[in-house]
């Protein structure tokens, strides 16, 4: 079974190590200020002369509260009059992006994240899902997956009813934990009757996906008052679960610097929370998916995996990576054939760029052919906890071995240690080195060493 995964707990403190999530490779580390709307431009031709399908994601920053372990970029603010300014410059960057590309190309997955999504009212929510209907060709026919962060507070049955009538049919609900005094620890107050709520409301509403949002790690959680989250959580019967390993970087998020640090788990804590977890989601008939996700059998990313079609972008796992990504919003990134680019991470210098009529692309990357080379090994190991070197010889006419011979002795060692399965013509990550994937994808990761790990969450 795929989602077979054996505990081992020495594996796991030798092998528990900061390293990045490949949401990308080369990583977002990596982007630098050479890349801009002039690189932007090129590959966006290239994606129409090509006539590749598309996936949209749109950033939408504000939240109306601070959520104390929150690393997302967001603007906390009461004042709903923010958004408009923001949605005006969204619009012309939609409409600047739009006339690069061709009418013809389909919109397969579209994503709106946040901060929160529904901080917009509901006739701002019209407003622009009607400008990108207007200038992309989005789907009619409720065959695309098109999906929405929600927070249960922000949200009531007519706001579901309203993102379903604009051709929304998936969700993912941020929960993180139902204890009310870890809730309070981190500024975040949700009842479980708010969550099942909309839930019920999504569920009437025929949304065809549910996901979950979960973490573990903060503040008062102990592996009892977890396992307890876990259960309510099961009982929800969500599609798609979550679950997060929480990193306290206060140095980096400011407003992690609100948390009290003597009042987090110990490492052995976490790591029995995590395994609670695991236990119980797969005695619940959730198969692990990797890097923190689980998924119902009949879910399209269990099929995915259990059919080797499974990819990873910026969006995490998915079934849409054939799909040139295009970032829309204050720092959002895009992934368009071979480059990476971002636009700026700060509101004002957004929205000023716009307001001069150029996009706010601040950095980026261009991919070489080592990079792709790489990022195809890592993107099948990450996904399918396996790799056919004959796959990467003939896509990349290299001899396997001979091209990545100096990192044989690490990969032997972790053969000998259990994580691995090293044979002639293929790596194969062992149940006990699934939790492992992304110290086995460190190895291939020819940048890791020229960055400090505490750029970085730990692996688990």
């Amino acid at each position: 079974m795929l989602d077979a995964i054996r505990w081992d707990t020495d594996l796991i403190r030798r092998y528990d190590l900061a390293g990045p999530r490949y949401t990308s490779y080369p990583t977002a580390v990596q982007f630098n200020s050479q890349v801009g709307t002039f690189d932007l431009f090129h590959a966006l031709r290239d994606s129409r002369k090509a006539q590749r399908p598309l996936s949209l994601y749109v950033h939408v920053p504000f939240c109306a509260n601070i959520c104390y372990y929150c690393a997302c970029n967001k603007v906390i603010t009461k004042d709903r009059g923010r958004a408009q300014p923001y949605l005006q410059r969204l619009e012309q960057e939609i409409q600047l992006i739009a006339c690069h590309l061709d009418p013809a190309q389909k919109v397969e997955q579209l994503h709106f994240g946040g901060g929160t999504p529904t901080f917009l009212s509901h006739d701002e929510l019209r407003q622009l899902m009607a400008h990108l209907r207007k200038h992309f060709n989005l789907l009619d026919d409720d065959s695309g997956d098109y999906g929405i962060e929600i927070d249960p507070r922000e949200a009531d049955w007519s706001t579901m009813g309203l993102l379903r009538e604009l051709g929304f049919n998936r969700v993912s609900i941020g929960l993180q934990d139902l204890d009310p005094a870890v809730q309070r620890a981190v500024n975040r107050l949700q009842s479980l009757e708010e969550t099942r709520a909309v839930i019920d409301a999504a569920r009437t509403l025929q949304f065809r996906s549910i996901n979950i949002d979960l973490i573990y790690g903060l503040p008062r959680q102990t592996p009892e008052n977890f396992a307890h989250t876990v259960d309510e959580v099961i009982r929800l019967q969500p599609d798609r679960l979550s679950v997060f390993n929480y990193a306290h970087l206060p140095e980096r998020f400011m407003p992690q610097r609100r948390i009290n640090s003597n009042e987090l788990p110990t490492p052995a804590q976490k790591l029995e929370m995590l395994q609670r977890t695991i236990e119980q989601l797969i005695s619940a008939g959730y198969r692990y998916i990797g890097m923190d996700h689980f998924a119902l059998p009949d879910d399209e990313l269990a099929i995915a995996q259990e059919e080797s079609t499974l990819q990873r972008n910026f969006q995490g796992y998915t079934t849409h990576g054939h799909c040139d990504l295009i970032g829309l919003g204050v720092s959002a990134i895009s992934q368009i054939g071979d480059l990476y680019c971002q636009n700026s991470s700060d509101l004002s210098e957004y929205q000023n760029v716009l307001a001069a009529m150029q996009l706010a692309t601040s950095r980026g990357l261009l991919c070489n052919a080592d990079d792709r080379l790489r990022r195809a090994v890592i993107q099948q190991l990450i996904c399918n906890f396996s790799l056919e070197f004959a796959d990467i010889e003939q896509a990349f006419n290299i001899d396997f071995q001979g091209y990545f011979g100096d990192l044989w002795p690490q990969l032997q060692d972790m053969a000998k240690d259990g994580l691995i399965k090293l044979d002639r013509d293929r790596i194969t990550i062992l149940p006990a080195g699934r939790l492992l994937a992304r110290s086995v994808c460190m190895v291939f990761d020819a940048y890791l060493e020229q960055h400090s790990r505490q750029r970085f969450s730990r692996v688990i």
